[in-house]
């Protein structure tokens, strides 16, 4: 019975607090409806608009729900007896947005980054904002003294002009750029790896002297990762200093660092914690060994060698991750790579973001994993690495936030565009082909595809041509390089040998990484050479045969005498088609392609002439180059090359012409076999030749670096020989003119080393390359011809 009273009890209790609530539910719904809602000075904002942001809410709340709309400048909220009042004022509307002054940069590029807009409600504050941001944009473009005063212009029905005046001052530039603690490398050397340059008399050429602080941030990356490479584990930065300095209107930037002490590595050892994967496969990749100098870059290579080979094995959620245990006493580093299983997380999604012209494909071919794959963080920043590396964007961020579970993760690419595109008009001069001009259109992102195109045409004084070339780096969907090129030169070969050509084809290749280093080049080329002798009064290089000469009036005796060219030339001239197959096996680990201070390249080239066509032969040619550096900024490099060439009726245009490419301080087909029957010596070329090359780089005391200019001694040695053309003619060649004139060759073939030493002045100039050569020949032949000064240069891409 007690039981059911306390029931009853409860019931009641419950019924009553229902009954309450009721009745308070009913009281403040009366309320409600008995109060209302008054909308004073809206003029173009709705009034029930307002009425939803205040129907529910307290009068504070609702005041600020209102101002967060940025409709309205002010808003009072206010209880007047059943009626609650609403008074707004309401912002003004922005007519237009005006840039005035600026012709640095275009108002469409401002207008991007202004938050006022047209049509927009006018803020005074984020009007107030945007003279900020376009002061940081012309900051940002070099222009630190630019001023920026808004002006508001009233016009009628609440409508406003928003105009910004703007002084957009000189260029600001970085007028120094200093580092305090460093020992072990020069503050030269440490702005030779910065991207940010001080200002000079060159400044007119360049804008990378403009302060840009995400530039610097980038530069001084750049500096750690540099430190790191050559064994300083322990390096830091501790402090930029960025100060503007109104007297010289440019910035001084002091940069204080910490090298800390230089590593070796010790003992590297490989720990798999995976049963299935073997340590002692893994050594193999390591990249880091016992005794030389600490380098985190092949501490990341190793990673990236041994995730992509334990993932291959089934492994996708296996991680490597290296454990460095440094010794100051010894001054080594121990460094064991940990292989284990880890976190089973997956990605859910892979935004690509900020991308206005390259298309996302673009950009997500370049991860080796997809959405719904495992995450590997050595994997993600590998692709990071290759976004930077294509040249395609200013920026490149890759982000993971969480994603719908708690093993999901979701990876965010942000990326800024730039161009890509290049226009080139350029002239050069060289020893060999005279004055020359080149035209050139470029674009290595054609279309946002990541493809490149390439079209040239060029004129010079002893040459001229067209050349086309078309490159995909992603030939279905696989990282190969499939491209073709179409070209056609003509060249006048006069000044050297007796001969005019013009060759015109094309070329299918297929590149094919191997490694990081090793790159497999195949390619198949179809090409028509035409070789025509000139016979004119000026150039009576074939008047001592009727056939050959039908319209030169003055054959004589005399003909053999006037620069006659060789039988070889005679039967080679005409035209004939040559169709090859060939590869090209290169290695390269230079530090820089462009100006390598350390590092090798070598590549082997191949080629099989006789697919059809008028040519048979193998030609296999090779070169190798080691890049040392001897003392701070001083480079030296040893260079070997060599080729060999064997055929079936070999014509003279086949065989290999050396000359300065070869040992500099020789004419362009200066050195090798030669016609001794002619009086002229023709060159008649090689099948084999090898030389090799010391030369030691350094730069010019009192020359910025950014001029590119350089100075260089060098030695030479090589030679040519081996002609295995046709030396009798007989049968061949028509009647000739001349009594006694011969239808045979002897040929001047002498394997002796040529040499030479000199030295160069090499500079990067805006127009590309150029490089001055003086060249005394130490060791040469009786018939060779010489060429002490040599001058090349012109335009790169």
């Amino acid at each position: 019975m007690t039981g059911e009273s306390s029931a009853y009890r409860l019931s009641v209790r419950a019924l009553r607090g229902s009954a309450a609530g009721l009745a308070l539910l009913v009281a403040l719904s009366a309320q409600a409806q008995a109060q209302s809602v008054v909308v004073q000075g809206n003029r173009r904002v709705d009034t029930e608009t307002i009425r939803s942001y205040v129907q529910g809410q307290s009068a504070a709340q609702a005041r600020q729900d209102l101002i967060n709309t940025g409709l309205f400048s002010s808003v009072n909220v206010t209880q007047r007896g059943n009626q609650l009042v609403v008074a707004v004022r309401e912002n003004e509307v922005i007519n237009r947005v005006v840039f005035q002054g600026n012709k640095k940069l275009k108002s469409e590029q401002l207008e991007g980054e202004v938050q006022s807009k047209a049509r927009g409600p006018f803020s005074q504050s984020i009007v107030d904002s945007d003279v900020s941001r376009i002061r940081e944009v012309y900051q940002r473009s070099g222009r630190g003294m630019a001023t920026v005063t808004p002006q508001v212009v009233q016009l009628s029905d609440g409508r406003v002009d928003v105009v910004f005046n703007i002084s957009e001052g000189d260029k600001t530039g970085v007028k120094s750029i200093d580092f305090t603690g460093n020992q072990a490398f020069s503050s030269g050397r440490l702005r030779d790896q910065m991207t940010t340059t001080e200002s000079n008399f060159l400044s007119w050429l360049k804008s990378s002297d403009v302060y840009d602080p995400d530039r610097i941030a980038a530069d001084l990356e750049l500096v750690r990762r540099y430190y790191l490479k050559h064994g300083y584990a322990d390096f830091r930065i501790v402090n930029t200093d960025v100060q503007f300095d109104p007297s010289s209107n440019g910035y001084r930037i002091t940069i204080a660092i910490e090298e800390g002490q230089q590593y070796k590595v010790g003992q590297t050892t490989v720990d798999s914690r995976i049963p299935d994967v073997n340590a002692d496969q893994l050594n193999r990749l390591v990249k880091t060994t016992s005794g030389s100098v600490y380098n985190a870059e092949e501490v990341e290579k190793t990673l990236q060698g041994m995730t992509t080979t334990v993932a291959s094995k089934g492994y996708a959620f296996s991680q490597v991750r290296p454990q460095g245990n440094r010794n100051p006493q010894t001054g080594t580093i121990d460094i064991a790579y940990i292989v284990e299983e880890g976190p089973r997380v997956y990605i859910e999604r892979i935004n690509v973001r900020g991308n206005t012209r390259t298309r996302d494909y673009v950009v997500r071919r370049e991860f080796d994993v997809g959405e719904g794959d495992a995450y590997n963080k050595v994997l993600i920043d590998k692709a990071e690495k290759r976004l930077n590396n294509l040249g395609f964007f200013k920026r490149v961020r890759v982000t993971n936030e969480p994603g719908s579970t708690p093993d999901r993760v979701i990876v965010n690419v942000d990326v800024e565009d730039q161009p890509t595109g290049q226009f080139s008009i350029a002239g050069g001069y060289s020893t060999s082909d005279g004055f020359i001009g080149e035209v050139s259109l470029s674009e290595s992102n054609f279309l946002g595809r990541g493809q490149y195109v390439r079209v040239a045409a060029s004129l010079g004084q002893y040459s001229e041509g067209f050349e086309f070339s078309f490159t995909e780096p992603f030939f279905l969907d696989r990282r190969m390089a499939a491209g073709f090129d179409l070209f056609t030169k003509s060249s006048d070969n006069t000044q050297y040998s007796y001969y005019e050509n013009r060759v015109t084809g094309g070329t299918l290749r297929l590149g094919l990484p191997l490694t990081d280093e090793s790159t497999l080049l195949l390619r198949y080329s179809l090409f028509q050479t035409k070789i025509e002798i000139p016979n004119t009064i000026n150039q009576p290089y074939n008047d001592c045969w009727y056939s050959l000469a039908p319209t030169y009036p003055f054959s004589s005796p005399a003909c053999i005498n006037n620069g006659e060219a060789s039988l070889a030339l005679k039967e080679a001239s005409g035209e004939y088609l040559t169709s090859l197959v060939g590869y090209t096996l290169s290695y390269n680990t230079l530090d820089s392609n462009k100006n390598p201070r350390s590092g090798v390249y070598a590549e082997v080239k191949q080629d099989f002439a006789g697919l059809g066509g008028d040519s048979q032969y193998v030609r296999t040619t090779g070169e190798a180059r080691y890049y040392h550096e001897l003392m701070e900024n001083i480079v030296g490099m040893l260079k070997v090359q060599g080729g060999y060439l064997i055929g079936n009726d070999l014509r003279i245009t086949d065989q290999f012409f050396m000359g300065p490419s070869l040992v500099r301080g020789f004419a362009p087909s200066g050195l090798g076999p030669r016609d001794a029957s002619d009086p002229n010596n023709n060159a008649l070329g090689g099948t084999t030749y090898f030389g090799g090359t010391a030369e030691v780089q350094f730069p010019i005391f009192g020359l910025p670096r950014e001029l590119g200019m350089r100075g260089a001694v060098f030695a030479d040695a090589g030679t040519l020989f081996g002609y295995k053309g046709k030396t009798n003619f007989a049968g061949i060649a028509p009647t000739p003119v001349a009594a006694g004139y011969p239808t045979s060759i002897s040929v001047i073939d002498s394997s002796e080393i040529r040499s030479a030493v000199g030295a160069s002045l090499l500079w990067q100039s805006p127009l590309g390359p150029i490089r001055f050569d003086y060249a005394y020949p130490i060791t040469k032949n009786r018939y060779d011809r010489t060429q002490y000064f040599r001058f090349s240069g012109g335009t790169s891409f």
